[in-house]
């Protein structure tokens, strides 16, 4: 990254700026970036790292008037309007324009690479105290959940709050109608199908909401002696398994609305309604995030009479693969465990266990959102890799 520049020049009658490099690569910039990422104090404010320059006052057909290279590590350009800009090597190499650096900013913002798992799951597990206090296992807790979508926090106390310190670890938790952290255990008059002792068919959290919570935390504070066992499946190997398998299939999950409601009172009183696809997908045809929750998908169905039975010929093909022994990781938790999973990802059950005069089985819950997640990722990141 820290390559000199060899030779600076103008193309295509000065709407792009070709930049060869020392080790003879090349990038090609337009010219009406160059002017928008302008870093000057008038166009840029470096103390809040935001532009300054509005798209009003940008020409979008500019071309350089003068270019010129500076010592091998900056190029300076005058403008029409006799503006000067400056742009330093290194930030320009890292923004070029060709596939290959495209694919290493993905990789390097976004961390995409996803392991997919099926019964074959080794679960990922690491002691909470450890990623509470120490940056590199709190990094590898973060790189992991992103990369396999669930990990495993072991040895947290038996009691209440633990979720809030993991909230604070990561910057904070995501607030819905259940409160900032809700307690899962047998309910009379439950206002959730969770807050029972039957069985949970697999189902991600919250499609009800436009923007779903992209990550679950599960802390196990007492458990039943028998039954309640945890189940979880890769709801994205599973996409990919009926994309290969039925394609129509997963066009019709890709692309049909289906209503979702929850209404009651808990956090406060609450009516929500939302439209979701059962698989998201991005412009590619990728999933990218499943919507599937059976308790919760409304009676409502707004689209014609006649394309309603191949829409549950294709969710019924979907949810057999999702149930196939193939596919799912049974586990148990311990009291002390916190399980963690990509909400967006990972379809999440329960086996069913007895009911008694009193609590036997009951895990807090809590929400945060991958933004908030990404966030403390990148800034950990920073952190271990400049240390090292």
């Amino acid at each position: 990254m820290n390559l000199g520049i060899q030779k600076v020049e103008a193309l295509d009658a000065g709407h792009f700026v070709r930049v060869e490099w020392e080790d003879g690569s090349e990038s090609r910039y337009p010219c009406v970036w160059l002017r928008d990422n302008c870093q000057c104090p008038r166009c840029f404010l470096r103390s809040a790292g935001a532009r300054k320059l509005v798209v009003e006052d940008l020409d979008v057909n500019i071309v350089v008037k003068e270019i010129a290279l500076a010592d091998r590590k900056k190029i300076s350009i005058t403008w029409p309007d006799e503006h000067a800009s400056e742009y330093e090597a290194e930030w320009l190499k890292k923004r070029c324009f060709s596939e290959e650096a495209r694919a290493e900013m993905r990789e390097d913002l976004f961390l995409p690479e996803c392991q997919y798992w099926g019964s074959d799951l080794q679960l990922p597990k690491i002691p909470f105290e450890e990623i509470i206090y120490n940056d590199d296992s709190a990094y590898k807790w973060l790189c992991t959940l992103k990369k396999v979508g669930i990990v495993l926090l072991t040895g947290a106390a038996t009691r209440q709050g633990e979720l809030v310190k993991l909230g604070h670890r990561i910057g904070f938790l995501r607030l819905t109608f259940y409160g900032p952290t809700w307690q899962v255990q047998d309910k009379a008059d439950a206002n959730n199908v969770a807050y029972t002792t039957g069985k949970l068919c697999f189902h991600t959290d919250y499609p009800v909401l436009q923007h779903p919570p992209g990550v679950q935390f599960l802390h196990c504070i007492k458990q039943t002696a028998a039954g309640g066992e945890s189940e979880v499946v890769d709801g994205f190997h599973v996409a990919n398994k009926l994309k290969k398998q039925n394609p129509e299939a997963y066009q019709i999950l890709s692309s049909t609305a289906v209503d979702y409601t929850d209404v009651g009172v808990d956090y406060c009183d609450f009516a929500v309604q939302c439209k979701q696809r059962i698989i998201d997908v991005d412009s590619r045809g990728q999933a990218v995030r499943i919507n599937y929750n059976n308790a919760t998908r409304d009676t409502v169905f707004d689209i014609p009479a006649e394309k309603v039975r191949p829409f549950y010929a294709a969710l019924k093909e979907f949810d057999d693969l999702l149930n196939s022994a193939e596919h799912k990781f049974t586990y148990k938790l311990k009291p002390g465990d916190v399980v963690t999973f990509d909400n967006w990802r990972v379809l999440h059950g329960r086996q069913s266990y007895q009911s008694g005069s009193e609590v036997t089985r009951h895990l807090e819950g809590a929400y945060a959102d991958w933004d908030v997640v990404m966030s403390r990722l990148r800034l950990l990141r920073k952190r271990v890799l400049n240390r090292d």
